[in-house]
């Protein structure tokens, strides 16, 4: 089981689509890097039993929580709970990355 990870070593981005990039997981959740290019945007979702946090590591973006849409920059953190739509875009003009933690993990 790996124990360790380097966010920027591990953070690849796509020129077609946001890239999730895995860093852990467990029986019990997972914890990705997300990679955005200027314009991309994760469809609107939701995951009726687990809880999801965005951390950003680098880049602004757009987070929306239910029906709460926020500008986020480097070092804000938001809570996406279990049942609640959300979805994150970045509208440029630098790239964004995103830390994701998911508990528990879906099967």
């Amino acid at each position: 089981m790996r124990l360790f990870a380097n966010v920027d070593v591990e953070a690849h981005f796509a020129p077609e689509k946001m890239k999730k990039n895995n860093l852990f997981t467990t029986d019990r959740l997972f914890c990705d890097v997300y990679c955005f290019e200027p314009g991309q945007q994760q469809s609107p979702h939701s995951h009726a039993a687990s809880d999801k946090i965005y951390y950003v590591v680098d880049g602004r973006g757009h987070i929306t929580i239910g029906d709460e849409a926020h500008e986020v920059s480097q070092h804000t953190a938001v809570l996406a709970p279990a049942g609640v739509p959300h979805s994150v875009g970045n509208p440029g003009p630098g790239r964004l990355k995103v830390l994701v933690v998911m508990a528990p993990k879906p099967s």
